[in-house]
């Protein structure tokens, strides 16, 4: 299945799942439909604890609300000319499948390439930081580049995935029980910021630098994450291309590795490193009216505008 969030009217964004490539089923929607059709009394509110609105806790509810959902979505299609619970994706606004996470844990330093381009040894462990929830946009949304604060913004296309259901000290083999699915990610970073301390944490956290989508597609659908094509480009020139076979922490050992740390969570998000191309090794930073774009096969699309705010 494939999450994401939507928004009508420019009401609060609440879950979806698209269908086709201009399909968007709410299954919370469809759900009160069908539970109406059955005569069940309190309809809404046996879909509001089943199928919630949110997806964070869509994702807590486990298996079941999988499910439950799946059998929404089945009879709102088959019953697509009075169901009110359909929507064309060109008539909605579309935000990042998950929206306000527990945690954002990015890894840095985990394609070789990406390594060698930034002149930095092949690290033993992981190289982790953090994203604030502030910085999550949606797979279109434009990026504000205050040239105030910084003159070297960059792009790092990635995979991210989603955590399903908690787990501490999750052993390697059983990682991806513990993940939900995956999305495409732009770790947008300022780097003259994340470099004039020894922490990166300011460069990589900025409003609206981290976007995802286009949806956020549940692991039966991506039964091997680890061999993914991911692309990115600037206004349709290519300077990013990889695979995730070239990860050099994997997924299963990202879960393995981050769980014995810290306690993973449903809607955590990990983020797990960009391969080589960035612009910082070829000097070429983004500018005002850029068009970047990320690409992972199986996942979809993402293309963000750089935006300048405060032009000097």
């Amino acid at each position: 299945m494939k999450f994401l969030t939507y928004s009508t009217n420019n009401n609060p964004l609440r879950l979806g799942i698209l269908v086709d490539e201009n399909k968007i089923v709410d299954p919370q929607q469809a759900y009160i439909e069908l539970l109406n059709e059955s005569d069940q009394k309190r309809a809404v509110e046996i879909a509001n604890a089943l199928l919630p609105e949110n997806p964070i806790e869509f994702i807590a509810g486990g298996d079941l609300t999988l499910k439950i959902a799946k059998e929404a979505v089945t009879y709102a299609l088959e019953n697509a000319e009075k169901s009110s619970a359909i929507y064309k994706k060109e008539n909605v606004q579309i935000g990042a499948p998950v929206l306000k996470p527990n945690k954002i844990i990015c890894v840095g330093l985990n394609y070789k390439n990406h390594i060698l381009e930034m002149k930095r040894d092949f690290p033993v462990h992981p190289v982790i930081f953090a994203k604030f929830a502030t910085a999550i946009s949606g797979p279109n949304d434009t990026f504000p580049l205050y040239s105030n604060l910084t003159k070297k913004l960059d792009y790092e296309a990635e995979l991210a995935f989603v955590i399903g259901k908690e787990g501490k000290d999750i052993p390697y083999e059983d990682a991806l029980d513990y993940v939900f699915g995956y999305t495409v990610a732009n770790d947008i970073t300022a780097r003259d910021m994340q470099k004039r301390t020894i922490q990166w944490l300011q460069g990589k956290t900025l409003d609206k630098s981290l976007p995802l989508g286009p949806v956020l597609v549940t692991k039966d659908e991506i039964p091997n994450p680890h061999s993914l094509d991911i692309s990115l480009t600037v206004n349709d020139e290519l300077r990013q291309l990889s695979n995730t076979e070239q990860l050099l922490f994997n997924v299963n050992h990202l879960v393995e590795f981050l769980s014995g740390i810290v306690t993973l969570e449903p809607g955590d998000i990990v983020l797990t490193g960009t391969p080589g191309g960035v612009g910082e090794a070829q000097n070429k930073f983004l500018q005002d009216g850029d068009r970047v774009k990320v690409e992972i096969s199986g996942i979809g699309a993402i293309e963000t505008t750089i935006v300048e705010v405060n032009k000097e």
